[in-house]
């Protein structure tokens, strides 16, 4: 397992793990989300393809509609 901050708390990952396997594993799939690594933006067909690594810092917003 490896340590990443996840929206600033401490969370363990498999290695080489995606994006794409830690949204699927937080139940998040389908929502409208926007996921930064590091301060830096991924788009979402980037997702399969960003591995985390040790200490990597990972930001996950969700879009609220409103009005």
């Amino acid at each position: 397992m490896i340590a990443i901050l996840l929206n600033g708390a401490p969370r363990r990952v498999p290695p080489q793990h995606s994006l794409q396997e830690l949204v699927e594993a937080l139940g998040l799939s389908g929502q409208a989300l926007a996921l930064a690594v590091n301060r830096g933006v991924v788009p979402r067909q980037k997702w399969n393809e960003q591995f985390l690594r040790e200490q990597d810092q990972v930001d996950i917003v969700r879009a609220i509609g409103g009005g």
